[in-house]
């Protein structure tokens, strides 16, 4: 059994429109030491999945279905209480998006970084502290930067800090929420090679969440394509990248700039739907020039193209 399973999750937002069906039937599952990539367009569901993971939902949220098993127990319907003393944190965690608005910014940074530790009041300063300063370094900052505030760093920094916080009760699984964005290039690849060093050397199984494929392709083994709220696409990272089954994944590769190529990178026409009126059929056919009469009516199956590997793909069907 894997360490973590997801089977036709769903989560809906009510709104004065009606519900926003943010994450509709999303199912996967993740080893412990692997990475899994959530890769797809603004809008298309990614965060709203890492929340419903965390149980961290807005007060607007209306509905929280489907099963979520994590090293073998059920969680989706545990009591609140009981998933925030025994798994929130100690055994699946999440570095929000957006570092510089994840930090206090009149509270210094070791301190933030401590919060969880002392919250339970299971553990003294002393030695928080000290399990502080070892998560400092062990994401490659100077010990200096416990004491300082977060205006005092950097983007990159900031970020590094971001996943000392998500790290620092020794999860099992860490949820990245577009852990590089807003940082320039060479930082990327700084926080990339930190994450794939964390993964190596902790054994640690990550979820990273981002718009970027070929990010994803850095550090992860297996990638989930989302769009419309749901996994269109999902194999191992290998097979989505050479043998991409869905239209969708094809333009997302499409939309890469070649180093050693002259084709330019191309757009997707068109826009994500709306997930309060969703389009009948596929949710991209009106995107989609692959796109036939089925299409428009009805919503295509998981298709198995190669053992490990599903498309929502009419086309796949044998």
């Amino acid at each position: 059994m894997a360490f973590l399973e997801v089977t036709d999750l769903k989560l809906a937002y009510r709104t004065d429109r009606g519900l926003v069906k943010a994450v509709d039937g999303t199912s996967f599952q993740l080893e412990i030491g692997q990475a899994l990539g959530i890769v797809g367009e603004s809008g298309s569901g990614k965060s709203s999945l890492a929340l419903a993971l965390m149980r961290l939902l807005p007060r607007n949220a209306e509905q929280l279905e489907g099963s979520m098993t994590l090293d073998g127990t059920e969680v989706l319907g545990l009591p609140e209480d009981q998933f925030r003393r025994t798994y929130r944190g100690t055994v699946i965690s999440m570095g929000f998006q957006g570092a510089m608005n994840s930090l206090n910014p009149v509270m210094r940074v070791g301190h933030q970084i401590g919060e969880a530790l002392l919250a339970e009041g299971g553990i003294k300063k002393p030695a928080a502290y000290a399990k502080v300063r070892e998560m400092i370094e062990l994401v490659g900052l100077t010990e200096d930067v416990f004491g300082r505030y977060p205006h005092e760093l950097s983007g990159g920094m900031k970020q590094r800090v971001v996943i000392a916080m998500a790290l620092v009760q020794e999860p099992k699984l860490a949820i990245l929420d577009e852990p590089t964005s807003a940082l320039d290039v060479s930082v990327q690849a700084q926080i990339m090679n930190l994450l794939k060093r964390l993964k190596r050397e902790l054994g640690l199984s990550l979820i990273f969440i981002t718009h970027d494929i070929a990010l994803a392709s850095d550090v992860c083994d297996h990638v989930a394509v989302v769009y419309g709220g749901r996994v269109v696409e999902y194999g191992d990272i290998e097979g989505v990248l050479l043998r991409p089954s869905h239209p969708y994944t094809e333009k997302l590769l499409a939309s890469m700039p070649k180093l050693h190529a002259e084709v330019k990178p191309e757009f997707i026409p068109g826009a994500p739907p709306d997930l309060v009126e969703r389009p009948p059929g596929c949710r991209f056919s009106p995107r989609c020039t692959y796109a036939t009469d089925v299409c428009f009516t009805d919503d295509p199956p998981p298709f198995e193209v190669e053992e490990g590997h599903i498309a929502r793909c009419w086309l796949r069907q044998s």
